[in-house]
């Protein structure tokens, strides 16, 4: 391990003439530097720039006449609002260093951003096209200005021509306008913070319904402060409608666009929100003619409505005869409806009444009695003729079962022989000698005993 090696250890060494190894050598250099020199700016144009896969970046920075190596490491390039490039002029803050393994004498970079009104101006457009991809300029987002606004509120200084500038012209144009104003400075490191806490202020206290914010000309550096993105950020969430009145016509900054409407002059912004007062006064005799004129129009239409009612009334004894006379015609037209009325009630009644007789009792028992008397009367006759028509039928089937009958057939002269079980003897072989026959005529029964067989 090599140890830190001071100037009064290195003269001890040297008078006793100890050799030291080339790291030795580095080491007490790299120390020497970084302990001995402060941090400081340097102003510089970027060559041999490298941007290897490590995220470092490293570089060589020179003037006309001499020339330093550098190197900016990965944690603090990442905070970089711009991309170096080789011919470009830097303005960075670094301390010295020395890299032993080479014995390259270095500067190792903290910050770094462009030098000159260029950073400026290029900080102003990368800050200008990021808030409009994000739409903080759209005109969908823009508030509109009231018409007749009952009180103003003005950022600015208090000490500067703005302010003056815009008090006068409200002053002449229309005095009864109130003012707020919210002092502020308008540059330096302070000023958008002091612009952002004014706006906060205003939209807090709702004093007023809209606001001017803005300064007189200057330089782009001069501005700056109304470049800045919170202020930007600040105005685009104010609730009060704001217009931005920074330096002259040819002057444009990040307010300007975020703004509800740009003014070109803080004189041109208390013209816009104010109306002349003798061209109002103008106004109101115009509008007061007019009003004259209707109400002397309205006044005459009505006298003459008046005149045509009073033609149009009619004398209370006359209109009571009228009415008496409607209401003799209304008592007739009642009397003859109540006469109508009545005939047809009767006439209901009547058919009532005699639906209602139709359904009493007694006539609706005679009426029963009647239809079974002419039921008994149809069954009777019903049933002697059925009984006609059974024996007719009865007498037909003796007739044919007496013609189909075996008795009419004994009585022919035929019989009917049985053997001595009993059943009916149709061959003389299931008969044998000894047995008992039975033979049925038509007028008696036979009983034989067969003796022979054939």
């Amino acid at each position: 391990m090599i140890k830190n090696t001071t100037t009064q250890d290195m003269s001890a060494q040297t008078s006793e003439r100890h050799v030291f190894s080339v790291s030795e050598l580095n080491l007490f250099a790299k120390n020497l530097l970084e302990n001995t020199l402060p941090s400081l700016w340097l102003e510089g144009e970027i060559s041999n720039l490298a941007q290897p896969r490590s995220g470092h970046i490293y570089l060589t920075l020179k003037d006309d006449n001499a020339q330093v190596r550098a190197a900016m490491f990965k944690g603090r390039n990442m905070r970089l609002r711009f991309r170096p490039g080789n011919g470009q002029q830097v303005l960075v803050k670094g301390r010295l260093s020395l890299y032993t393994p080479r014995g390259d004498y270095q500067l190792i970079i903290d910050e770094m951003e462009e030098a000159g009104l260029g950073a400026l101006q290029r900080a102003f457009e990368q800050l200008k096209q990021s808030l409009h991809q994000e739409g903080l300029f759209d005109d969908s987002n823009k508030q509109p200005l009231p018409s007749h606004p009952t009180s103003i509120g003005v950022i600015t200084s208090p000490t500067g021509a703005a302010v003056h500038d815009i008090t006068s012209v409200l002053a002449r144009r229309f005095p009864l306008i109130p003012i707020t104003l919210y002092p502020v400075a308008v540059q330096g490191n302070e000023a958008p913070k002091q612009l952002i806490n004014a706006l906060a202020t205003a939209n807090r206290r709702k004093d007023c319904d809209v606001l001017i914010i803005g300064r007189g000309g200057g330089s782009l550096e001069d501005l700056w402060a109304f470049n800045d993105e919170q202020l930007a950020r600040a105005i685009f969430a104010s609730k009060i409608p704001v217009v931005s009145a920074v330096g002259h016509q040819v002057d444009f900054t990040i307010a300007d666009f975020v703004a509800d409407i740009r003014a070109p002059t803080p004189s041109a912004a208390a013209e816009m929100l104010s109306q002349d007062q003798d061209e109002l006064y103008g106004t109101l005799s115009g509008y007061q003619h007019w009003f004259q004129d209707k109400i002397d129009q309205i006044i005459s239409d009505h006298q003459q409505s008046l005149d045509w009612l009073e033609k149009q009334l009619i004398h209370p004894g006359k209109r009571l005869e009228e009415h008496s006379q409607r209401l003799g015609d209304l008592g007739s037209r009642l009397l003859l409806q109540i006469a109508q009325s009545l005939n047809l009630h009767k006439a209901e009644v009547a058919t009532l009444s005699a639906q209602l007789h139709a359904q009493t009792p007694s006539h609706r028992i005679i009426q029963l009695t009647q239809r079974i008397q002419s039921l008994q009367q149809r069954s009777h006759r019903a049933c002697k003729q059925t009984l006609k028509d059974r024996q007719t039928t009865l007498a037909h089937t003796v007739h044919r079962l007496e013609t189909v009958s075996p008795l009419a057939t004994l009585s022919r002269g035929y019989s009917i022989t049985k053997d001595k079980k009993g059943s009916l003897a149709r061959d003389s072989s299931t008969i044998e000698i000894g047995d008992t026959i039975t033979t049925q005529l038509g007028e008696g029964t036979l009983y034989s005993q067969v003796t022979k067989v054939e």
